[in-house]
């Protein structure tokens, strides 16, 4: 079976039952195996109180590239712990951008790098997540075209 294909299908079996992806605006734009990147454009509803995007949807953004990545290969896999660095404000009408990539993979444990960049390649965050496999698949052989 061909890994790019059941990466896609993994990411497209999770896209559908998405609510809080889509709900943030989030989009996925690659995926690969062990890889996965998304975008949102931060709304005025994602503003704090000093006019920058709050911090929550940042991590968000970052979390679902980490749990589309740790998810591509078909394993089922969950958050075991994950951490974030503020590096800079998104502002209003940013298009923000989380690039996650594995690091290692063992078993059923794994360490996962999002960059979390805008629209003009600035860094706007570092998150590292752990995941755990839990068992299961997302798709099946016959779900896969």
């Amino acid at each position: 079976m061909d890994a790019q294909r059941l990466a896609q299908a993994c990411a497209e079996a999770m896209y559908s039952n998405d609510d809080a992806a889509k709900a943030m605006g989030i989009e996925l734009t690659a995926i690969s195996p062990g890889c996965a990147e998304m975008s949102m454009t931060v709304r005025a509803d994602m503003l704090n109180g000093h006019d920058v995007c709050h911090g929550g949807f940042i991590f968000g953004l970052a979390d679902t590239a980490f749990a589309y990545a740790c998810n591509s290969q078909n394993y089922v896999a969950v958050a075991s712990g994950a951490r974030v660095e503020f590096l800079a404000p998104g502002r209003g009408g940013d298009v923000l951008t989380a690039r996650a990539e594995v690091q290692a993979q063992g078993g059923r444990t794994g360490v996962y790098d999002v960059s979390v960049r805008n629209q003009d390649n600035q860094q706007i965050a570092l998150f590292r997540g752990n995941s755990h496999r839990i068992g299961g698949n997302l798709v099946e052989d016959g779900d896969i075209s």
